[in-house]
């Protein structure tokens, strides 16, 4: 087990580490609305929602820099793309406000910026209810000579990082900004630069990613490996999916497994490393992410894989409690969630 003080001394390690996040940057807006303000639309004879709060963040790759920013991680590169539009204003001053390196970032009148609007209906007792969300992402494919440009930034990073994460955060193949094209760039790269940390986490695409550390959830293992999802979890079966995916992949492999932490391959043997445990009422909008800037943070400091799982964890089990927001994990959260359950 991994003693607090080892714990600090990779914290003490994150300001001197370059983390270069490339993926679909997506505004995060929450609008408060008071249904005792409502009005009548005097055109339509609806109810105008009344908007009495509204809180923005940067959200997909965004969640994963807010969480690098967090743990201290010293310099934080986005490329991503971007339109020219108000969303994409508040997402670079929401990132700038992170201490991240905008050089890289794409902004293109030929797409508009993703945004997840969620309105929210606030309650007598100061609750608020979540209503359906708005989404709006480009559905067209990414214009190639984007394409090119993105593909340069990740290459000119490659020269300058500790780690390139990869964040997919779309389901429709070669709209966002991990396109095919920047997989294959990307898998390049993991040749070319055999120490670089090139980490994957994708939505719908995982299995098409090589030469680079992934991370799934066991569905997603269960299904890449040929293996039926399973009904019930099973660590035998966990640990039978992550075999393939080792070997299919030839790099580490990290398997989110909900409340049962994240399955490894540590010493030449599966492990689970545990997750932390949750009484409360828990929210999980962006826990995955918060896991991915502990693995990839740890990693970068020469953590091995399980130590990089545990912190993963950590930094999950913090933004989860924070209800109604894709909360991140600093460095004093983490530590006091390891002392209420690992000290």
């Amino acid at each position: 087990m991994v003693t607090r003080r080892e714990l600090t001394a990779l914290f003490e390690c994150f300001p001197y580490l370059r983390i270069a996040v490339v993926g679909d940057l997506f505004l995060d807006k929450w609008l408060t609305i008071d249904p005792t303000l409502n009005e009548p639309s005097v055109e339509t004879g609806l109810a105008a929602w009344q908007v009495v709060d509204i809180h923005a963040a940067a959200g997909a790759a965004g969640t994963v820099l807010n969480n690098l920013s967090a743990l201290g991680v010293g310099m934080l590169y986005a490329i991503s793309l971007i339109g020219m539009d108000g969303e994409g204003f508040e997402i670079k001053r929401a990132l700038i406000e992170k201490r991240v390196d905008l050089s890289m970032l794409v902004e293109s009148d030929k797409v508009r910026t993703p945004a997840y609007i969620k309105p929210l209906i606030l309650q007598a007792d100061g609750t608020r209810a979540e209503q359906n969300r708005m989404d709006h992402k480009n559905r067209k494919q990414t214009p190639k000579e984007i394409e090119n440009v993105l593909i340069s930034g990740m290459e000119q990073a490659a020269e300058k990082v500790d780690a390139i994460i990869l964040l997919d955060q779309l389901a429709e193949e070669n709209t966002g900004v991990v396109t095919q094209a920047v997989r294959k760039a990307a898998a390049r790269l993991a040749n070319k630069h055999p120490n670089l940390i090139i980490y994957a986490d994708s939505r719908a695409f995982i299995g098409k990613f090589e030469n680079m550390i992934i991370k799934c959830n066991n569905h997603e293992a269960a299904a890449l490996s040929g293996m039926a999802a399973e009904a019930v979890f099973s660590t035998e079966e966990v640990f039978k999916a992550l075999a393939v995916l080792s070997k299919q992949t030839a790099r580490p492999v990290f398997v989110t497994c909900n409340e049962y932490g994240v399955a490894i391959n540590f010493e030449g043997k599966p492990a689970l490393v545990a997750a932390a445990k949750q009484t409360e009422e828990i929210d999980i909008c962006g826990a995955g992410d918060a896991c991915t800037a502990g693995i990839v943070s740890a990693l970068c400091a020469k953590a091995d894989v399980k130590t990089a799982a545990l912190l993963g964890n950590l930094c999950a089990g913090v933004t989860v409690r924070k209800l109604g927001v894709t909360g991140d994990a600093t460095r004093q959260e983490v530590l006091a969630l390891y002392d209420e359950q690992f000290s």
